[in-house]
């Protein structure tokens, strides 16, 4: 389907700061903007999840680490 460009710190790093985020959602109702939480909380966890990111795809970049032949 999609090739890895995400590695083990980087992808560690997102799934946890999409948690924050989706956290910091339902611990701040009365945020006007709390809409933006949500969002970049999905992006981050699901870029984690699945590791691969669209970005990094557009700009030929990984942080996956070298396999030797």
């Amino acid at each position: 389907m999609f090739k890895s460009n995400v590695g083990g710190y980087d992808r560690v790093l997102r799934i946890v700061v999409g948690l924050a985020f989706l956290a910091a959602f339902f611990l701040m109702p009365g945020f006007g903007y709390r809409w933006v939480f949500i969002v970049l909380g999905l992006l981050a966890l699901g870029t984690g999840l699945m590791k691969t990111c669209p970005a990094y795809s557009l700009f030929g970049v990984s942080s996956c680490p070298m396999r030797k032949p």
